[in-house]
C-alpha cells in the first residue's frame, strides 16, 4: 500500500508544480491547495501505514502491551490541514481583491507599476 501512496504524492506533486507555473491565478490557486494535499499524504505515508492499535497505556501497565501506531504523522498532518486550509483562504481572498481591482487574473495583464503608454527604461549605461 505505500508504494501507492508514493506514487500517488509524485503524481500530486507533479500536478501541483505544473500548476502554480501557470499565469493564471485560479490554476495557481489549485496547485497550492494541490500540493497542501501532496505533503500531507507525503507525511502519512513516511509515518508508515500500519494497522496498529492506538498508543493508550492501559491501566496498571508502564508501556503499552504490544505495538501501536505512530501518532505523530497524525498530528503533523491535522495541523497541516488547518495550515494549509487557512492559506489558500488567504489567497482566495487576495486574488479576489487582485481580480475585482484590475479587471483580470492574467499574471501578465497585471502590471500595475509598468503602464502601457510609458517608455522603455534604458537598456544599458
Amino acid at each position: 500500500m505505500e508504494p501507492i501512496f508514493a506514487l500517488l504524492t509524485g503524481i500530486f506533486l507533479t500536478i501541483a508544480i505544473y500548476l502554480m507555473m501557470s499565469k493564471f491565478i485560479i490554476r495557481m490557486l489549485m496547485g497550492v491547495a494541490i500540493l497542501g494535499n501532496a505533503v500531507n499524504l507525503l507525511i502519512f505515508t513516511s509515518g508508515r501505514i500500519m494497522r496498529e492499535v492506538p498508543p493508550v497505556i492501559g491501566p496498571g501497565l508502564d508501556v503499552p502491551a504490544g505495538p501501536v501506531a505512530n501518532p505523530l504523522p497524525q498530528a503533523l498532518i491535522l495541523t497541516a490541514i488547518v495550515i494549509s486550509f487557512s492559506f489558500f483562504a488567504f489567497l482566495l481572498v487576495l486574488s479576489w481583491r487582485a481580480y475585482s481591482t484590475l479587471g483580470t487574473d492574467n499574471t501578465d495583464e497585471m502590471r500595475v507599476a509598468e503602464p502601457q503608454d510609458a517608455a522603455l527604461p534604458p537598456l544599458g549605461y
